[in-house]
């Protein structure tokens, strides 16, 4: 007779109490980052996002207000020209791309964005991490970092945390 439900119930994967496989360490927790001091409401967002999942809308929501950095949800090029002309001279720090939101079309506007943009902008894309040619044709259009969704996830607060600063707070802090 198989007893192999057992384990399931009592929480056990069928391995002794106490031992793990060679490799297999325990994931440990990375604290979170400081949040920056309260800004200003009418301070300009440095971060801009083309985002239509929801989850990751309310992940990005939740983490930006944790660390008191504005992030501002844009669906079309459109909508981020707007912004930025309200933005004056300051150019957005980090552009976020889902790049499967097929409404913004990331893999034409990233090389548009990345020519009138230039240096002083990131432009970061989170995708599947099965989908292998997705991320390629994002680096090859210009896309300055490409994460699966799960090391977006993981290192979303650090990113927002270096990003979202503003100029004077970033020359004071070390470079992660």
């Amino acid at each position: 007779m198989d007893h192999s439900y057992r384990a399931a119930l009592n929480g056990n994967n069928g391995s002794k109490p106490g031992r793990q496989r060679p490799g297999f360490a325990t994931s440990y927790p990375q604290p979170e980052p400081e949040p920056l001091p309260q800004l200003d409401e009418a301070a300009h967002s440095r971060i801009f996002a083309f985002v239509d999942d929801l989850f990751f809308q309310a992940k990005i929501n939740e983490t930006a207000r944790k660390l008191n950095v504005k992030v501002e949800f844009v669906k079309e090029e459109k909508d981020l020209n707007e912004r930025l002309k309200h933005n004056g001279e300051e150019k957005p720090s980090l552009i976020i791309f889902d790049l499967n939101n097929s409404n913004a079309k990331p893999l034409t506007l990233i090389p548009k964005l990345k020519t009138k943009l230039k240096r002083g902008t990131s432009i970061i894309g989170f995708l599947s991490h099965v989908q292998g040619d997705l991320k390629q044709k994002a680096h090859e259009v210009g896309c300055d970092m490409v994460l699966p969704r799960s090391a977006f996830s993981q290192n979303l607060p650090q990113l927002l945390r270096r990003h979202g600063a503003p100029d004077e707070l970033e020359e004071k802090q070390p470079a992660i």
